[in-house]
């Protein structure tokens, strides 16, 4: 009765270590392959791929970007209102935003977004050439599929993600300052600097910091997810689902991690 249990425990931890060793593995690849997707020092075409992605990631996830951090602001700012109005502590709503925000909800609601947009397609688009043979084609004439494929995606997603961290961020500060002009009257400007008061560098540079560990994670998933497609077209439509759930599953895991670090070193 105990045999099947402990197999099937020791098969799926075998599994779950196999992955994050495939995930490492394509890791350092990628990374020695993004100079040659740099400008003027590596491949022109490397970086013109990467510039065409940093399009696809970057400025079209933008709308969507906006309108999840303005929404997240809204529902952020009354619910704290909610609470603090009952103890005449309307302008705690500024501190609670700007440093939810920054810290928080501004790299987390922008990784979700590209990672159902982006890592999604990632790994459509890869296991589509893995079923073309179009990566068997790659390796027979010597082009390594990680240089060509992936490390064009995994520079647009380092650059790009940070920027649209910041976006949201603004987006959903500006949000709570729209709210609190409608309930309390606040002038816009003295919302901001309220908030420009409650922000610290710290809180910036954590936010870009996990972006950047967003990054990765997106689109090392869906690169692997696209890279281990076996079988038809219908393959590709599983890797796709399975890239957003295990990429979202590790964003929101890292954020964890982020936050403890955070907790346990007191912010320092």
């Amino acid at each position: 009765m105990n045999i099947p249990v402990v197999e099937r425990l020791g098969g799926a931890t075998l599994r779950y270590v196999g992955y994050v060793g495939g995930l490492a593995m394509q890791f350092w690849s990628a990374v020695g392959s993004l100079g040659r997707t740099l400008p003027i020092l590596g491949n022109r075409n490397r970086w013109r791929s990467a510039v065409g992605q940093m399009l696809q990631v970057g400025v079209d996830a933008l709308p969507m970007v906006a309108i999840m951090a303005i929404c997240a602001g809204f529902i952020l700012a009354m619910q704290g209102a909610s609470e603090l109005r009952r103890f005449g502590a309307m302008e705690f709503v500024i501190d609670l935003v700007t440093i939810g925000f920054t810290r928080e909800l501004g790299p987390l609601l922008t990784a979700i977004a590209v990672s159902g947009r982006s890592g999604s397609a990632f790994s459509a688009e890869i296991g589509s050439m893995v079923v073309t043979e179009e990566i068997d084609a790659l390796r027979t004439m010597a082009i390594d599929p990680v240089e060509f494929v992936l490390a064009p995606k995994f520079l647009a997603a380092l650059i790009v993600l940070p920027c649209l961290t910041i976006v949201s961020t603004a987006c959903g500060i500006l949000a709570g300052g729209l709210f609190m002009r409608m309930s309390t009257s606040m002038a816009l400007g003295t919302y901001l600097r309220y908030a420009v008061h409650s922000m610290v560098l710290r809180d910036v540079m954590t936010g870009l910091i996990k972006s950047l560990a967003f990054a990765t994670i997106i689109v090392q998933v869906g690169c692997l997810e696209g890279f281990r497609v076996r079988g038809g077209p219908d393959a590709v439509g599983r890797s796709a689902t399975a890239a957003v759930v295990k990429s979202t599953f590790l964003v929101i895991l890292a954020d964890v991690g982020f936050t403890a670090i955070f907790y346990l070193t007191g912010g320092h």
